[in-house]
């Protein structure tokens, strides 16, 4: 074999290693993830001035999967590391994980059109504790009361909601979740948000 005849062939197995990367992930994994990156640009970009409630209509009415990547595709817009789940079924309740200051939080994604379930609060509480990671739970609706208390004095687990989820996902201020009994940090990502426009339960 001539040092042509084994350029070409190093050359054309590279040239299949790439195009199994690509096709490894199923169409319909790629097909949500492309409707993430433009839900995205649009909400940050041209209806980033919309109402709220218009934004959170439309965050109900999206595929519950690529809600779970919308989120991933703006943490990562952050420079945040997000780790994805390989299948989207199975995942066991853990909708994907983001790494903030060398600590990997687990991601429940929830779409609610009114108060979330407390029973799934704290399931998540619960998957938090048994994998010994912090834990996200990201959602469209209200937090009610019973939700809260069920997360009374755990530092480990937030909930990212209303004004704060609306933040996330247009490029405003946004407060970084942090692994402390005071809740999210204070030291903000660019635009991070104000103290006071942390997760209100707020719902539209």
């Amino acid at each position: 074999m001539t040092m042509t005849q084994s350029l070409l062939i190093l050359v054309l197995v590279a040239a299949l290693l790439l195009v199994y990367r690509h096709y490894r992930v199923p169409i319909r994994h790629r097909w949500r993830r492309r409707q993430a990156r433009e839900m995205l640009a649009q909400f940050s970009g041209r209806d980033r001035h919309q109402p709220a409630v218009l934004h959170f209509s439309r965050l109900r009415a999206m595929d519950a999967l690529a809600f779970e990547e919308l989120l991933l595709e703006a943490f990562e817009r952050r420079g945040f590391r997000v780790i994805r789940n390989q299948r989207y079924s199975g995942d066991g309740g853990i909708d994907g994980q983001v790494v903030i200051a060398g600590r990997t939080w687990l991601i429940q994604a929830k779409r609610y059109a009114s108060a979330i379930r407390p029973e799934h609060v704290r399931d998540f509480t619960a998957l938090c504790s048994r994998h010994g990671q912090p834990g996200l739970f990201i959602h469209t609706g209200r937090t009610g009361g019973q939700s809260r208390e069920a997360l009374a004095g755990l530092a480990d687990i937030e909930i990212i909601s209303g004004q704060r989820l609306l933040a996330l996902l247009t490029g405003a201020p946004f407060a970084v979740p942090s692994r402390t009994s005071s809740g999210p940090s204070e030291h903000h990502m660019p635009g991070g948000s104000r103290p006071q426009d942390r997760d209100r339960g707020w719902s539209s």
